[in-house]
C-alpha cells in the first residue's frame, strides 16, 4: 500500500530549482535511503512530505489518516524544556485529543524508557547524543505510519546507531531517510533514492551496486554531454560563416541550432567535486602529549581517572565511547581548555592546532559564508600566498554567488564544509575533530578520508561513523564506564576484535545485526531488505559459558587453525546465495529449485554464529594453555 506519492512536483528557492517535475512513491515496509549533494534539497523534500514546506505546484500525497513524523536534521540547542514535555508535543501534534491524560503520560513514559531518557532533565541540558535521542522519542512517541528521518545517525553513539537500526528493521510502516552514513544505510535500505539536480531517481539494489551504477551513469552522461557540446561548437562555427547560414535552404539548420542554444542553457550541470586541502604547519614536537594520572569528572562521577597517556607526532588517535561518556571533555583536558581535577598535562612544542567543533560554534550564522573564512577581508594565505576567498571555497563547492548568503542559509552539510573551509585556511600540525563527518555528502567525506591519510600531523578524532574509523584511525581510546579509558591498537573494528565481549553484546542487542561494518566484507552481496547476519563481521563471538583452560589436542589445535578459512568460505557460500536471491527471477523457479537455496540459506544462518563460537573458544583454551 502506497503510503507516500509526489507527483510532478516543483521547488525552487530563488532561480535554483530544488524540484524540477519531480516523482516518488513510498511504500508500507519500504525503508528508502534519500541520497544527494548537499544543498540539492533533500531536508526540504522531507519537509513537503511533513506538511512544512509547499510545493510550487505538483502534488505532495499522504495516505489519509496516517500519521506522520519529521526528526529534523538540527537537534534544538536552546530549548529548556523538560525531555518530557518535548516529547508529548510528537503526540499532541500527530493527533490531538485522541488519547487521554492517562494514555499519553504511559506512552511517554514507555518511550522514554526505550531510549534511557530522564524526562525531567531539560532538553538544553543534554549533549548533542542525548538531544537526538529526545528528538527521537518526540517523532516515535505517536507510533507513526511514516517516519521521515534526516541524518538520524548524528551525534547518535554507536549503541544507540545499532538500537535504531534493528527498531527500522522491524517497523512497519514506511522509512524515508536521509543519511550519509554508509554503515547504517547498508544494513537498514531497502531500496536507494537520489536527488540530483531537481529530479528524483530510483535505483534498486544495495547501496554498493547503487555506487557502481551511479558512476556508470555519470559516465555515459559525461560522454554525451561532451558530444553535444562538440556539435554545438560545429554549428556556432557554421552559423558565423555569414551569407551562406542565411540563405533560405539552410533555415532549418538555423533553427536547429536555436535549439541547441536553448538546450544548452536549461541544462543543469551536476556539482563538481570538492578538492580541498589541509594547509600544514611546521613540524610539531615529537611529543604532543603526556598526561599522568588524570582524572576528571563532574560531581562524584568520574569520566577519567587515573589517565596516563602518551601521544606522540603523527599518531592518529579515535575516541570511542557512549554518549556523556567524557570524550569532548578529554579534548578539552589535553588541549588546556579545561583544569584536571587531579592529575597533569604536558603539552608538547611547536603545537598549531585546528580545531573542529560538532557544534559548529565557531560559525557565525548572522554573518556570511566569505566573512566567516576571512574575518572581515576579501582574501586568504595559503601555503604562504594569499588568495581571493572566492577561489578558496570553490575548493569547498561555494560558488562565487553564495559568498555573501548568511550561514543561516545553508544546510547542514554546507556548513560543515565552511567550518573546514575555515579551518584548513589556517596551517596546523595537530586536527581535532569533534564529529566532522556529521552532514557530510559521501564525495566530501570520502575526500576528507584522503586529506586525512595524506596529513603528516597528528588527528585526535571523535565520531561514532565506523567506515570513517576504520580509514583514518590507527589507535582507539575507549571509554570503558567508571572512569576507565583504554588504549587499543587499529580502528573500530580492531578494536572489536580484540574486546570480543563487548562485540557479542552488541551483536546480540541486535538479534542478528552485523556490530561492525567491516571494510568491503561481503558489502556488494549483503541484501538490503533483510537484517545482514552476524556472520558478516569477522569477530569472534563471546562465549556464554566459562571454558576450562587445558591444553589443545591435535584435533582442537587443526579446527584452530582451519577456523578463518572454514568462516571465510561459509560467508562466501552465504554471499554467493544472497546475490541470487537479489534476482527477481530467482522467484520465477520451480519450487524444487529454489526450496533448497532457501534451505542452505537458513542452515547458514545458523552454522555461522556456531563457527565462530568454536573459534574463539578454541582461541580462549590456546591463550589459557
Amino acid at each position: 500500500m502506497t503510503l507516500l506519492r509526489l507527483n510532478d512536483a516543483c521547488l525552487a528557492f530563488g532561480l535554483r530549482p530544488l524540484l524540477d517535475h519531480a516523482m516518488l512513491e513510498v511504500a508500507a515496509g519500504e525503508r528508502v535511503c534519500l541520497l544527494g549533494r548537499n544543498g540539492e534539497g533533500k531536508s526540504s523534500l522531507l519537509r513537503v512530505f511533513a506538511g512544512e514546506q509547499l510545493l510550487d505546484s505538483g502534488q505532495a500525497w499522504r495516505s489519509p489518516g496516517s500519521r506522520v513524523a519529521l526528526l529534523q536534521q538540527d537537534a534544538l540547542t536552546e530549548d529548556t524544556r523538560p525531555v518530557a514535555e518535548v516529547v508529548r508535543e510528537g503526540l499532541d501534534a500527530a493527533d490531538p485529543g485522541a488519547l487521554e491524560d492517562w494514555q499519553i503520560e504511559m506512552r511517554i513514559a514507555e518511550v522514554l524508557e526505550r531510549l534511557e531518557l530522564d524526562g525531567e532533565v531539560p532538553l538544553a541540558d543534554l549533549s548533542g547524543g542525548w538531544r537526538r535521542r529526545a528528538l527521537l522519542a518526540r517523532a516515535l512517541a505517536a507510533d507513526p505510519q511514516v517516519l521521515l528521518l534526516d541524518e538520524p545517525t548524528n551525534h547518535l553513539d554507536v549503541e544507540a546507531i545499532l538500537w535504531l537500526e534493528k527498531f527500522l528493521q522491524s517497523y512497519r510502516g514506511a522509512v524515508l531517510f536521509v543519511s550519509h552514513d554508509r554503515a547504517f544505510i547498508r544494513r537498514v535500505a531497502t531500496r536507494i533514492v537520489e536527488l540530483d539536480r531537481g529530479r528524483l531517481t530510483g535505483w534498486p539494489g544495495t547501496y554498493d551496486e547503487y555506487l557502481i551504477r551511479k558512476a556508470e551513469a555519470l559516465r555515459v552522461e559525461a560522454d554525451q554531454s561532451a558530444l553535444f557540446d562538440k556539435r554545438l561548437a560545429q554549428e556556432e562555427v557554421w552559423i558565423r560563416k555569414g551569407i551562406e547560414a542565411r540563405r533560405t535552404r539552410n533555415e532549418g539548420r538555423v533553427r536547429a541550432l536555436y535549439a541547441l542554444r536553448e538546450e544548452h542553457r536549461q541544462r543543469r550541470n551536476r556539482m563538481g567535486t570538492a578538492n580541498f586541502q589541509v594547509q600544514e604547519a611546521q613540524t610539531s614536537g615529537k611529543l604532543v602529549f603526556e598526561s599522568e594520572n588524570l582524572t576528571h569528572g563532574y560531581g562524584e562521577v568520574p569520566l577519567v581517572r587515573g589517565l596516563n597517556l602518551r601521544v606522540m607526532r603523527g599518531d592518529r588517535l579515535a575516541l570511542l565511547g557512549p554518549n556523556g561518556a567524557g570524550k569532548t571533555t578529554l579534548l578539552r583536558l589535553l588541549l588546556g581548555q579545561l583544569e584536571p581535577q587531579s592529575g597533569s598535562v604536558r603539552q608538547g612544542t611547536k603545537l598549531e592546532v585546528a580545531y573542529f567543533d560538532q557544534q559548529r560554534a565557531q560559525l557565525d550564522p548572522t554573518a556570511t559564508v566569505m566573512e566567516n573564512v576571512t574575518g572581515g577581508g576579501d582574501s586568504v594565505t595559503i601555503n604562504g600566498q594569499r588568495r581571493h576567498v572566492s577561489g578558496w571555497l570553490q575548493e569547498f563547492l561555494f560558488p562565487p554567488e553564495r559568498l555573501n548568503s548568511p550561514v543561516s542559509m545553508l544546510s547542514g552539510g554546507e556548513r560543515n564544509r565552511l567550518l573546514l573551509a575555515r579551518l584548513f585556511a589556517q596551517p596546523a600540525n595537530l586536527l581535532v575533530m569533534d564529529e566532522p563527518t556529521n552532514d557530510l555528502d559521501v564525495e566530501t567525506l570520502e575526500l576528507l578520508e584522503e586529506r586525512i591519510a595524506e596529513f603528516n600531523g597528528t588527528l585526535l578524532l571523535v565520531s561514532h561513523d565506523r567506515e570513517f574509523v576504520d580509514k583514518v584511525a590507527t589507535s582507539v581510546i575507549a571509554f570503558e564506564g567508571e572512569g576507565q579509558v583504554r588504549e587499543y591498537v587499529g580502528g573500530f573494528s580492531d578494536w572489536l576484535r580484540q574486546r570480543p565481549a563487548v562485540a557479542a553484546r552488541w551483536r546480540d542487542s541486535t538479534r542478528g545485526a552485523v556490530a561492525v561494518e567491516v571494510a568491503g566484507a561481503a558489502a556488494s552481496a549483503a541484501a538490503p531488505v533483510t537484517p545482514v547476519p552476524a556472520s558478516a563481521a569477522p569477530v569472534p563471538s563471546a562465549v556464554a559459558t566459562p571454558v576450562r583452560k587445558r591444553k589443545l589436542s591435535y584435533k582442537d589445535q587443526r579446527d584452530l587453525e582451519q577456523a578463518p578459512a572454514r568462516i571465510a568460505a561459509l560467508e562466501q557460500e552465504q554471499a554467493a546465495l544472497q546475490v541470487r536471491l537479489q534476482d527477481s527471477a530467482f522467484y520465477s523457479l520451480p519450487r524444487e529449485e529454489s526450496a533448497p537455496v532457501l534451505a542452505r540459506l537458513q542452515a547458514l544462518a545458523a552454522e555461522l554464529p556456531k563457527a565462530y563460537e568454536r573459534w574463539e573458544a578454541l582461541e580462549a583454551m590456546a591463550d589459557g594453555a
